[in-house]
């Protein structure tokens, strides 16, 4: 789960890490309250939206007068604000942060993360932070500086100063680093973060650290025991399938292709989109309807791939194991005649009462073509899809 700007900076203040005075509006109107709220020359107004590089969009303006204030609030309410995270779609400004500008002497990037491959927690940072981190990640990784935490014993010392003199801190500045990487990593552990990252982390020309612009992801599978996170939630930034799905229980992701899968197991669902895309198809989204799904979950998750206007094929790979056939089979049915289907279903069923769920389909009198194997049903949903426009 993501959370915006605003919401993260309220986080880092709890935890003792300094951030720019502001105030969040959701009214053009109340822009010129705000503005008498800041005591510095300049202010920053931030659209929010759970995306990056909003300032490269045109969601990040500096103003130097309440007038400005007040224009550049009215400009960014209610903006579909396109961004290399949002897709083509963007995302609609609800909210706005404007805060204190400040003057920056050096900006750093510092963020905590899971390594999967050592299966910990990474501290990652760079004396190279801003907009363009991406960038130099990509171009001069040698840049980028990450340390893995040892969980029995947690962020140490020794390695945050080991990172500061990596970063060049400067000497008076190293002990404020210090303690601001330990409240990270303690935050991080605290609040079952995935990601908590500062970009920038500056030094003012007054010599104080301070988090310009913060991004959190939370550990959804454990949301049940941080409901003060979970006040932060903003549906309005969630795709409106994905939150369906989850109320009955299923693993739905949207994506952009045109071909609905419904899959039972992640590494059977990866494996299905893959084969998709090896045959020349492109998956609508990822579905895992999980190990022990009833016919009116299959029929859920059934209607909630149809939703997505741009489906003009559905691949169900279905193995059996806890998860049985018939039942699949069944759910399939009930929801093909209820939305009425009209796009080709392609049914691949094997494992536990795999020939009575072939026995349902083929009686059912609906549409379905059947497969074997993946790569014959990936190859068979592909080949009837592009039969109706392509992708």
């Amino acid at each position: 789960m993501n959370i915006h700007e605003y919401q993260a900076k309220e986080i880092l203040r709890s935890y003792d890490v300094a951030v720019p005075n502001g105030s969040v509006i959701s009214d053009a109107q109340e822009a010129e309250g705000a503005a008498w709220r800041i005591e510095t020359e300049v202010a920053v107004v931030k659209a929010q939206i759970h995306a990056g590089g909003r300032g490269k969009a045109g969601g990040v303006k500096i103003a130097r007068g309440i007038d400005e204030v007040k224009a550049y609030a009215k400009e960014l309410l209610g903006k579909q604000l396109v961004t290399h995270q949002t897709g083509k779609e963007g995302r609609t400004v609800r909210a706005i942060l404007i805060e204190e500008g400040c003057e920056i002497l050096k900006e750093y990037y510092l963020a905590l993360t899971l390594d999967r491959e050592a299966s910990r927690i990474a501290m990652i940072a760079s004396e190279e932070g801003g907009m363009d981190i991406e960038e130099v990640a990509a171009a001069t990784p040698e840049k980028i500086f990450t340390t893995v935490i040892d969980p029995l014993t947690g962020a140490t010392e020794f390695q945050a100063r080991m990172l500061c003199y990596k970063l060049n801190i400067p000497n008076g500045l190293i002990n404020d680093v210090v303690k601001l990487m330990l409240n990270l990593y303690r935050c991080f552990i605290e609040k079952d973060c995935m990601l908590v990252e500062i970009n920038p982390l500056v030094i003012t020309k007054d010599q104080r650290l301070m988090a310009l612009d913060a991004k959190f992801n939370f550990d959804s599978n454990a949301l049940y025991r941080q409901q003060e996170v979970m006040a932060y939630r903003d549906l309005n930034e969630e795709d409106g399938r994905e939150i369906e799905a989850s109320k009955y229980g299923l693993a739905y992701i949207s994506l952009e292709g045109n071909i609905g899968c419904m899959v039972n197991g992640a590494g059977l669902a990866m494996a299905t989109m893959d084969m998709i895309k090896h045959f020349g198809g492109e998956p609508a989204n990822f579905l895992d309807v999980g190990g022990g799904a009833s016919e009116e979950k299959v029929k859920q998750a059934f209607k909630i791939i149809l939703s997505d206007t741009q489906v003009k094929g559905i691949f169900v790979n279905i193995f059996g194991g806890i998860m049985k056939c018939d039942v699949i089979a069944k759910g399939i049915i009930k929801a093909a005649k209820e939305v009425d289907l009209k796009v080709p279903l392609v049914v691949r069923l094997e494992g536990t009462n795999v020939e009575a769920g072939k026995a349902f389909l083929e009686a059912s009198g609906l549409k379905i073509e059947t497969a074997e194997t993946i790569g014959e049903g990936a190859k068979k949903i592909v080949e009837l899809t592009n039969q109706r426009g392509g992708y």
